[in-house]
């Protein structure tokens, strides 16, 4: 999720508050990889809210956006042009050609986890099929420049000359940013490069980073919901996001799929 965040310090964590924080986002981590499997033509965004919602209490959390700032839905179904925020709602049925971008987080014995991918429903156009992939890859190339010693600003212009490389745009109204016993923490992480001198990346730092890819222009709109963020031009967008710890050997991807799909045991027997 997007939004703004706490007005405290950037905290370092600790090699325990980094475990817990694992463990809450290899939670989230299986709410998207049930989800991927869940979106089909057909499947109304309520629907794929409940599952997430169902799943994350099975393990042991709670879902950290029901009731965050009052949003109303556990989980961030947004459609096609919808960039973030979108509110699941049971006329919301996703269709052939369609892309979704699944948001969740997790609240785990008090520390948060926090990520997002985009699927596609079906066969989508190519150049659809394009901002995917590229959103994607901006993400990986943007965790790539998360060490110790490198600046925020690496990690935002890594990301932003990927995706204009490719002819895309990024927002700049909404950014990554820290996370640990909140889910929302400084440092802000733009997608985008600030000539002005930013947060240095120190190990103990925990950074839910999260390109948000527009085919057309960056302008976006929120709705009179209040909460469903689109944008200006209509035109589709993609969104991925992982939380990183910083190590002293690089960057840790606390939300990565677990391999074979299996939780952790501290996770899965919660």
């Amino acid at each position: 999720m997007a939004n703004s965040y706490s007005d405290h310090a950037i905290t370092l964590k600790t090699p325990e508050e980094i475990e817990l924080l694992f463990q809450a986002n290899q939670i989230v981590s299986g709410v998207l990889g049930l989800l991927e499997t869940r979106v089909a033509e057909g499947i109304s965004t309520f629907e794929l809210d409940r599952l997430a919602e169902e799943y994350c209490c099975d393990h042991g959390a709670q879902p950290a956006f029901k009731g965050y700032k009052g949003f109303p839905a556990s989980l961030c179904a947004s459609v096609n042009e919808e960039v973030v925020h979108g509110i699941p709602s049971k006329k919301k049925i996703l269709r052939q050609g369609d892309i979704v971008s699944l948001d969740f987080g997790a609240r785990y014995k008090g520390f948060y986890g926090d990520a997002a991918v985009t699927v596609a429903v079906g066969t989508v156009a190519a150049q659809v099929a394009l901002l995917i992939e590229v959103t994607k890859t901006a993400l990986q190339k943007g965790i790539a420049q998360a060490r110790v010693g490198n600046r925020i600003a690496d990690v935002s212009r890594a990301v932003q000359q990927h995706v204009e490389a490719h002819g895309f745009t990024v927002v700049r109204q909404f950014v990554g940013h820290g996370i640990g016993a909140q889910l929302h923490e400084p440092p802000e992480v733009p997608n985008f490069y600030q000539r002005q001198a930013s947060p240095r990346i120190m190990e103990g730092m925990v950074l839910a980073i999260e390109p948000m890819v527009n085919m057309g222009g960056a302008k976006v709109k929120i709705l009179q919901d209040q909460w469903t963020v689109v944008t200006a031009d209509r035109k589709p967008s993609a969104h991925f996001e992982h939380s990183v710890a910083i190590g002293s050997e690089g960057p840790r991807i606390l939300s990565l799929k677990p391999s074979g799909g299996v939780l952790p045991s501290a996770v899965k027997n919660a």
